[in-house]
C-alpha cells in the first residue's frame, strides 16, 4: 500500500515511538484509524450522491472510473479492440522496401 514495504513501515514505527513515546502511540493509532474510516465514509457518500444525480445509467459508476489515466487506458483498449489491422506510425517520405531489395547502409554512420 502506497509503496511502503515492511522495512519502511518498521522505520516509520520506530521513529513514531521515539517522537511520540509509547504512552501516546495507541491513542494516535486510534485517531488515525478513525480518520481513515471517516475518509472512506466521505468517499462512499460522494460516490453514492454522484450515482444518484447521474441516474440509473451510471448505477455501476466507481470514482476510480473518473481518473483521467483510467479513461485514457479504457479508450485506447477499446480502440485497439475495434481495429483489425495493427496501427503503424506514419512514414514521412519513405516507401517500404520491395521484395529482395536491401536496406540502405551507410558505412560512415557506424
Amino acid at each position: 500500500m502506497f509503496g511502503v514495504g515492511l522495512p519502511e513501515f518498521a522505520v516509520i514505527a520506530f521513529v513514531a515511538v521515539l517522537v511520540f513515546g509509547p504512552d501516546r502511540l495507541p491513542d494516535l493509532a486510534r485517531q488515525a484509524g478513525r480518520m481513515v474510516r471517516q475518509m472512506r465514509r466521505l468517499a462512499n457518500n460522494a460516490r453514492d450522491e454522484l450515482r444518484a444525480e447521474l441516474g440509473p445509467d451510471y448505477a455501476d459508476l466507481e470514482l476510480r472510473d473518473l481518473d483521467p489515466r483510467e479513461i485514457v487506458k479504457r479508450h485506447i483498449a477499446e480502440a485497439l479492440e475495434d481495429d483489425d489491422e495493427p496501427v503503424r506510425p506514419p512514414r514521412r517520405g519513405k516507401r517500404p522496401l520491395a521484395d529482395g531489395e536491401t536496406p540502405p547502409y551507410d558505412a560512415d554512420a557506424t
